[in-house]
């Protein structure tokens, strides 16, 4: 199995809630509370189906229920814990003045409403508070990823030498695919794996299903690890046998379009500017039509996070973030192209591949 780093100790929660509670500094807000499960997770630690967060600008509690009274505080260490029904009217009647802000992207309608009806402060909505936060990635969220990515890159190494693609069906490869991961030690898949050959490769999320890969396949494999709750994702086309001139061609395209992406990854840069890069490949190559999605996206506890690298978005990459360089090119009922990579913005302000495998057209 290939060596990965070993996490030292877990995340600094408080550290965590304290720069939300730095947004809180003027004394207009009273806290905020947070009901995005991934967001409580961030921010406690808490990885339970039931829990709200209440970040005060003078202490903080998880809210539960009694299913995880015992499990809760081995989860959030000194954190305060609260599992009565009523507990989250009193905590929030025992912050200081100011409003109470809601998260305005997962809190209801119905729970917004009985927030404002019990409580004698006003609520108000926030966005991104958290999840700006969460763009940048600390020392051990970084090293989960890694453990993830790598993985990712034996079990899939694994797959295309020793099981072999040719024969099988695609679904079972994808089963393979995920029972690997378990027996590698990961936690589970950070996504249903896509397994894409012949023509299907022209569907970018593709539902692996019963065709049979054939010699002149081309087969696109994405898929991921995930390791204590962070997320791989990695993308590799295969070629079984030899493919159509015309796919070589394409492949050539996206692999010289993914370097691009790659390469104009770099603190301070904007997230659109790296997603120009690839697709000015595309475009010069004459495929741009065929280019039909983002370049790529934030990756940690969610497979999908901020910020997005797609047309048009303005969001500036920091040092710590954890992208991934998707390019594709897919060409209707003929075939398609991805390479996929993982990258984290390293303390040089460089983007670092986690997902460690060529990026050349591999026959097998």
């Amino acid at each position: 199995m290939t060596a990965t780093p070993d996490v030292e100790q877990g995340p600094d929660h408080a550290a965590r809630r304290n720069r939300v509670r730095a947004r809180f500094a003027d004394g207009e807000f009273a806290g905020l509370l947070v009901t995005r499960p991934v967001n409580v997770r961030y921010l406690s630690g808490f990885t339970g189906s039931n829990g709200l967060l209440l970040v005060g600008r003078d202490g903080d509690v998880l809210l539960t229920d009694p299913r995880y009274a015992g499990r809760a505080p081995r989860e959030v260490g000194d954190l305060r814990v609260e599992v009565e029904r009523d507990a989250l009217v009193t905590a929030v009647g025992d912050l200081p003045q100011g409003a109470l802000a809601l998260e305005a992207d997962d809190v209801s309608w119905a729970m917004a409403r009985r927030l404002r009806s019990s409580l004698t402060r006003p609520v108000v909505a926030s966005t991104g508070v958290v999840e700006t936060l969460r763009e940048r990635k600390d020392r051990v969220e970084v090293d989960r990823i890694a453990r993830a990515c790598a993985l990712t890159t034996e079990a899939l190494t694994w797959l295309v030498d020793v099981h072999g693609l040719a024969g099988h069906t695609e679904r079972a490869l994808a089963v393979a695919l995920e029972r690997r991961f378990v027996d590698l030690g990961a936690d589970g898949v950070a996504f249903p794996s896509i397994v894409a050959s012949g023509p299907n490769g022209a569907v970018p999320h593709h539902d692996p299903g019963s065709r049979v890969v054939q010699q002149g396949d081309l087969v696109t494999l994405d898929c991921g690890a995930l390791v204590d709750g962070y997320h791989a994702d990695c993308t590799r086309t295969f070629a079984v046998g030899e493919p159509d001139p015309v796919l070589v061609e394409v492949y050539e395209v996206v692999a010289r379009a993914q370097a691009a992406g790659r390469a104009a990854l770099r603190a301070g840069v904007c997230a659109g500017d790296v997603d120009r890069a690839a697709r000015q490949v595309a475009r010069e190559a004459g495929h741009l039509e065929h280019y039909t999605h983002p370049t790529g996206h934030g990756v940690g506890l969610e497979i999908h996070e901020a910020p997005a690298v797609a047309p048009g978005s303005t969001a500036t990459i920091d040092v710590g973030a954890v992208l991934t360089v998707e390019p594709g090119i897919y060409l209707p009922g003929i075939g398609g192209v991805r390479i996929e990579d993982t990258l984290v913005v390293d303390a040089h302000g460089a983007g670092r591949v986690l997902t460690d495998l060529p990026h050349e057209l591999r026959v097998v």
